[in-house]
């Protein structure tokens, strides 16, 4: 029910493109930080545990680079980024709204004839479906490049090899799978915490427990839906 309220026709388009802007520099772009930190671990952590459990001289070393660009690409950097954003952009979206909403700020745009649910939410998940396909392929790259350089400063395997695993036969069907992922995780992120902040009744105290509820139902459901779109998709 809010989401049918939410895209509804607004009433003035205008008032949509500054809070666009504002939240794709909020939501996407503040996170970039914390992406390519754990993207580049990520990608090297991957690369040393395939080196280190491949002890059969039948299996080929370019295995290590093939295994952590499937890895990367199919599901770490689509699920895991979608699970750290709804950690850190989840919390920030219900308790942002659940601050208006306890603070009557939302009350004061319904008695000025303004769709408050529409205005609030719909920047949010415009901004999150727009940015966050662009965040996870910048996580793709780095964590592949985070292998690349356990490759360059390690003896776990060589350069070349692994260079070579990257490329062996690649689909570039796996990307598009990890950006439909994305966008209908983005969509998630934004929308539940949203309904957690947006219905919060109470004080600071509720805002914090809007929070907490909204980061949890938004995990559990990202984990659910990757394994729906997995199974439509790729089974």
């Amino acid at each position: 029910m809010l989401m049918q309220r939410v895209f509804q026709k607004p009433t003035k388009a205008s008032l949509y493109r500054k809070q666009i802007v504002y939240e794709i520099d909020s939501l996407g772009l503040g996170s970039f930080g914390i992406i390519t930190i754990i993207s580049v671990f990520m990608g090297a952590v991957i690369t040393l545990q395939t080196a280190s459990n491949i002890d059969s001289a039948l299996i080929p070393a370019y295995t290590v680079g093939f295994t952590t660009r499937q890895s990367v690409i199919l599901e770490f950097s689509p699920t895991i980024i979608a699970l750290i954003l709804a950690g850190k952009v989840g919390s920030n979206i219900a308790s942002e709204i659940g601050t208006m909403r306890v603070s009557e700020q939302i009350d004061a745009l319904e008695i000025m004839g303004i769709n408050s649910a529409s205005y609030i939410i719909v920047p949010k998940i415009i901004a999150a479906v727009f940015i966050n396909p662009f965040l996870v392929i910048w996580s793709m790259f780095i964590g592949v490049f985070g292998g690349y350089l356990v490759a360059m400063l390690s003896s776990v395997i060589s350069t070349t090899d692994y260079v070579y695993g990257i490329q062996f036969e690649f689909d570039p069907f796996g990307v598009t799978y990890a950006l439909i992922k994305t966008v209908v995780f983005a969509f998630i992120i934004t929308s539940i915490p949203s309904y957690y902040g947006y219905y919060v009744k109470g004080g600071a105290l509720e805002v914090g427990s809007a929070s907490t509820k909204g980061v949890v139902s938004s995990s559990i459901v990202i984990l659910i839906t990757n394994y729906i779109i997995t199974q439509l998709i790729l089974i």
